[in-house]
């Protein structure tokens, strides 16, 4: 089996819990709090380890909340590589409204990670041999450059690594301008990378194909939300919808998917079957409440239905 890196810039700690009604100016009881260790690549190493992936998780973490931070992980068995910086590592929040059964999300501002904590993040991947996938995922601190991506990508090179990215704004075009394995853009970020406003879905293999004709990654996933999503490559366009399931919340649904592809890509099958993966991992994601993720019987079970 490959091995697998994840590096997260921008981890947190992630709260979720339900009350029965929103209300201001009130103490409002919440129930008992769910607690996960969250952010992008994080979401995507705990997946992996789930399913069996041999992954490694890479992040910067900080002050008390960064040692629960580690502690969470090792509670799951999630091997890391925990980067100490001099920030606090943050905290989100998750509320289900009961009387609606709408879900509130709460992002707390990003920390700031220093430059030797950055380059400590690249020089750990770059000493790590023998991996074949690095996977980039989630939104930047500050203090970290634009263009950090793009150097994860150089350092994917030099180590014979496929490198895939899952970000947004002038990080993405920076990792896109350098050239990547795999994108999982969404439709705006898709269309934004091609200078196309208002890109319509059925554009979108013919989108696609012109990123992937510029040499500037070999395949893109596009998440299409309820609609599932279309995997491109210079050859050949798969799209799959989700079994239908009853959606209690969306919160890690996309690193889940990515975790779900670069899993089967790990085991050498082939893209349609690493797609169903994708696919069934996002959707047995939705089907938990607040941040929780995909859990594996459940993952296997969507795979039967999407493989009849």
């Amino acid at each position: 089996m490959s091995k697998i890196i994840t590096i997260t810039f921008n981890p947190s700690i992630d709260k979720s819990a339900s009350i029965s009604a929103m209300q201001p100016d009130i103490k409002m009881h919440c129930s008992a709090a769910n607690i996960e260790p969250g952010g992008g690549g994080i979401n995507v190493a705990r997946v992996i380890s789930r399913l069996g992936g041999d992954v490694k998780a890479i992040f910067p973490s900080g002050g008390y909340t960064g040692m629960f931070f580690n502690h969470l992980l090792e509670n799951e068995k999630v091997p890391f590589v925990s980067i100490q910086s001099k920030n606090e590592t943050r905290e989100n929040f998750v509320i289900l409204d009961e009387s609606t059964n709408k879900q509130f999300r709460f992002g707390m501002p990003s920390n700031e990670i220093f430059e030797n904590e950055w380059k400590d993040c690249l020089k750990t991947i770059e000493n790590s041999k023998d991996v074949d996938y690095i996977i980039a995922s989630g939104s930047l601190p500050p203090g970290i450059p634009l263009d950090i991506y793009a150097e994860l990508s150089k350092i994917a090179k030099l180590n014979n690594a496929k490198f895939i990215a899952d970000t947004s704004g002038e990080a993405l075009k920076n990792a896109v301008n350098e050239g990547v394995y795999l994108l999982k853009p969404n439709l705006e970020e898709l269309g934004i990378l091609l200078e196309i406003e208002d890109l319509k879905i059925e554009n979108i293999e013919v989108a696609a194909k012109e990123l992937i004709q510029k040499e500037s990654c070999e395949v893109i996933v596009i998440s299409l939300g309820a609609n599932g999503a279309m995997l491109v490559t210079k050859d050949e366009t798969i799209t799959i919808k989700p079994p239908k399931v009853k959606v209690k919340s969306t919160v890690g649904a996309g690193d889940s998917m990515v975790a779900g592809i670069v899993f089967g890509l790990s085991n050498n099958l082939s893209l349609q079957e690493c797609l169903q993966y994708g696919i069934a991992c996002g959707t047995a994601t939705t089907m938990n409440l607040g941040s929780a993720l995909c859990e594996k019987k459940d993952v296997e079970k969507l795979l039967k239905l999407l493989k009849k």
